[in-house]
């Protein structure tokens, strides 16, 4: 149905607004299915998730796996992270895409002084932060969303430090109603991204085909397998492999084997001697 992406500093209320944002839509009628995706909710800490470049980038791997795997059009997913690289937020835009659903960026701007005290503050109240180190570094690689952007757009903006996030915000308000408002053909405001061919799923009849014909064969050996157990070291001849299916018969089987083996000898010594003059 929708993905909605919630960006911004560390520490800059973005799990309070994806919590009120989740709260507003729970209140529409009829109510959509939604789901906030965090660090979290997959067992990851903050600290150790931004401890250095190779952990931060399989965070961002596993979140984006996650969204990935949760997307439909049934639902309205909530990816609660910093997701501050432009880069990162195009990624998900394109599996939005691929999806075929609706796509908005929640920003919560939030000036670097009043997110440097949260922090604080919830170090002091033994409650999760940021290092020190770590959220400088943070801070100083945000990288801030862009409406002119596709994958900024549309976007909607919320300022912590200077109003109380609540389920009636204006951005939250305004979001909801992106969100949920039914689409026709005259609707102009509400935008459904549509998949392309460069991010439609692959077909995959053939591997199918090639994985039902595997799974037969193996079938086959296995029934051949298990008669020649129950044999005990008889001669047997034929096999049924169950009813409304053919009988094997092993000698019709040696018979083309045979067959099959002397024309390509024939073949094979044919092409020699015409090699050899």
């Amino acid at each position: 149905m929708a993905l909605v992406v919630i960006c911004g500093q560390p520490c800059s209320g973005k799990s309070t607004a994806a919590t009120a944002l989740a709260d507003a839509l729970a209140a529409v009628d009829p109510k959509p299915t939604v789901r906030i995706v965090d660090e979290s909710s997959l067992h990851l800490g903050r600290n150790p998730s931004y401890a250095n470049m190779n952990a931060e980038k399989n965070l961002r791997g596993v979140l984006r796996s996650e969204v990935d795997r949760s997307l439909s059009r049934d639902n309205i997913l909530i990816v609660d992270s910093l997701n501050n690289i432009k880069g990162y937020r195009y990624e998900l835009w394109c599996l939005a895409r691929a999806a075929g659903i609706r796509y908005c960026v929640l920003h919560c701007d939030t000036e670097e002084n009043h997110c440097r005290k949260w922090n604080t503050e919830r170090r002091d109240n033994g409650e999760s932060s940021y290092d020190e180190n770590i959220f400088e570094d943070l801070v100083r690689r945000f990288e801030k969303p862009d409406r002119r952007n596709r994958w900024d757009s549309p976007l909607f903006e919320l300022w912590p430090s200077r109003d109380e996030i609540k389920q009636s915000s204006e951005a939250i308000s305004e979001a909801v109603i992106y969100l949920t408002k039914k689409v026709d053909s005259k609707t102009r405001d509400v935008r459904v991204l549509q998949p392309t061919i460069a991010t439609q799923s692959v077909r995959t009849s053939e591997a199918n085909s090639l994985y039902e014909m595997d799974q037969a064969t193996q079938e086959v050996i296995n029934a051949v397998i298990a008669a020649q157990s129950q044999g005990l070291g008889s001669t047997m001849n034929k096999i049924s492999l169950g009813q409304h299916l053919p009988t094997i018969s092993f000698i019709v089987i040696f018979v083309n084997y045979i067959n099959l083996m002397y024309e390509y000898q024939t073949t094979r010594i044919h092409n020699i001697c015409n090699l050899d003059k």
